[in-house]
């Protein structure tokens, strides 16, 4: 019996190298949010006016939807959230 390593549980679950780095990413940005939501005490509904989108959707965000995310709408609730986005490109492993 052998067993696959992978770097990152998404490189498990995601069929191509593609789909596993987006939501890597996906996932930090959503990661940042959340904490972000905790640290400032918002209510959903206040997050939501703060973030620019519906109380549901930061209920999905919360309850880490990540797939119901794109990357532009969560660069734009960090930044809306008061938070900077910094982005470094590198060879793959």
């Amino acid at each position: 019996m052998s067993s696959e390593q992978f770097d990152s549980v998404w490189d498990a679950i995601e069929d191509t190298p593609q789909e596993s780095e987006n939501m890597r990413l996906r996932s930090r940005l959503v990661m940042a949010l959340t904490e972000r939501i905790k640290a400032e005490a918002w209510t959903q509904k206040q997050a939501a006016v703060r973030l620019g989108v519906t109380q549901p959707r930061i209920s999905d965000l919360v309850r880490g939807k990540i797939d119901l995310f794109s990357l532009d709408s969560l660069v734009n609730m960090v930044a809306a959230a008061g938070l900077h986005v910094e982005m470094s490109v590198e060879q793959a492993a």
